[in-house]
């Protein structure tokens, strides 16, 4: 019996011991000698423009965010949308919290609900009701990705179309628990596009949702199969890469660093995926430093974008 208790205090320390080491600094691998990335030339509407809309609030700490980030380092994981105004139709790019969010936080895994909280903020509807936008006339909502934090706020935007691809509509309905609210809330609005339009920035695929170049979506599976990046160039020049949850906060692409083991296991389906696609990125924020790469959650990003203005 001692004997088995000692190989059991063993494999418990060598356990917290791994466990404490996944939370340590570490870089990921950024390979020499890879093919330049070609730069895309073509320009959007002069009129277009993109505003944050954030529609919510969770404290955590970098620590859970990327390898290296401190315990004490207090970060604030907004939730939200982001409103594309073309010339051919509003386009909303994920919903952040809806006026249920209370109800729907209970569709997500009990640990994350007794470890974390979270605020409320005016929803994606109510601050498109205040700038004078009625929901029935957006062309539609895009979604990085159909995890719960992200689908909310469309339950406040009834008959307008969700584009997905096939991948994470197929996720949606595969009875994976981490989409649960995505399939409550119901797919028959659902809208599937495909990876049709060649090759950009570096991506062998992409999706020209306007066929001007100016919103390119380029699959980027791995935190959910159907995940996407969504660039978007504005008429006053600015680029965006709208980057979902491939990492949560800034960090996670300058360094480049993923997400400590303990938060991989719970939100990515394929972690090798992941950590190919931030070394992209930081390649590719490299090549383009004017390039603004918008995590889903780092409040700090959102702060410098554009509000949307109430009407007069």
């Amino acid at each position: 019996m001692k004997r088995i208790l000692a190989l059991l205090s063993v494999v418990i320390a060598t356990a917290i011991a791994g466990l404490a080491w996944s939370f340590s600094a570490a870089r990921l691998a950024v390979p020499e000698g890879l093919p330049a990335i070609a730069l895309p030339t073509r320009h959007a509407p002069t009129s277009m423009q993109l505003y944050a809309l954030p529609a919510g609030r969770m404290a955590s700490r970098a620590m859970l965010a990327y390898r290296g980030g401190s315990f004490s380092d207090q970060r604030v994981f907004g939730m939200g949308g982001l409103l594309i105004r073309h010339p051919r139709g509003d386009l909303l790019v994920d919903a952040g919290f809806g006026r249920n969010v209370d109800a729907h936080v209970r569709t997500t895994p009990r640990l994350m609900q007794w470890t974390s909280s979270y605020t409320r903020e005016p929803t994606v509807a109510e601050q498109l009701r205040r700038a004078g936008i009625e929901a029935s006339t957006l062309s539609g909502v895009l979604l990085t990705h159909a995890h719960w934090d992200h689908v909310s706020g469309i339950e406040d935007l009834p008959g307008v179309p969700v584009w997905v691809n096939a991948a994470e509509l197929g996720f949606v309905q595969s009875g994976e628990r981490s989409a649960e609210l995505a399939r409550d809330i119901g797919t028959e609005d659902y809208r599937v596009y495909s990876f049709d339009d060649g090759a950009y920035l570096g991506f062998p695929r992409s999706h020209d949702m306007f066929g001007d170049g100016s919103v390119v979506v380029v699959p980027a599976p791995g935190h959910t199969p159907g995940s996407v990046i969504v660039f978007v160039h504005v008429g006053d020049g600015h680029r965006y890469a709208l980057i979902g949850d491939l990492v949560w906060q800034k960090e996670g692409i300058d360094l480049p660093a993923e997400r400590p083991w303990l938060s991989r296991h719970f939100v990515d389906g394929d972690p090798q995926a992941v950590r190919a696609l931030i070394v992209h990125m930081h390649r590719l924020q490299a090549a383009m430093p004017e390039l603004v790469i918008v995590p889903a959650h780092d409040r700090r990003v959102w702060e410098t974008l554009p509000r949307l203005p109430a009407a007069r």
